[in-house]
């Protein structure tokens, strides 16, 4: 679980945190997902993974204004053979204010093409996934 606070900075003229700053959290809240399953980013590097976005859906509850205190849960929906699915899941006070659904492709920078996912890393993943039933 990461936790951040909203800044001064992070608001727009209306005093509410700005749409785009929910997509910074967002990749906040992976790289300290990633941490919590050991591996720090450069580790995470170093194993063949670069996880990059490729498509991204927010569904906005509730307005978040300035010294707000955001939890941000991340869990695995769906995990393949070069991308996965996180939600970041923001909660103040136990209520959800939004929800990021991203989609990452595990990237190759030398060849900018997907490439397979280390077996570890999805492995590791594939213990975390939880899919939503209604």
């Amino acid at each position: 679980m990461y936790s951040h606070r909203i800044r001064y900075h992070e608001v727009d003229q209306q005093g509410y945190l700005f749409n785009s700053r929910y997509l910074e959290i967002a990749d906040v809240a992976m790289t300290e997902f990633f941490r919590s399953l050991g591996w720090q980013y450069d580790a995470l590097i170093a194993t063949g993974t670069d996880p990059s976005v490729v498509k991204s859906e927010i569904a906005f509850v509730s307005p978040c204004r300035f010294d707000d205190v955001l939890d941000a849960e991340t869990v695995p929906t769906r995990v393949g053979t070069s991308s996965f699915r996180l939600r970041i899941t923001l909660r103040r006070s136990g209520g959800v204010v939004a929800t990021i659904e991203n989609t990452y492709v595990n990237v190759d920078l030398a060849s900018a093409r997907s490439r397979p996912l280390p077996t570890d890393v999805a492995e590791a993943l594939e213990r975390e996934v939880r899919v939503e039933t209604t």
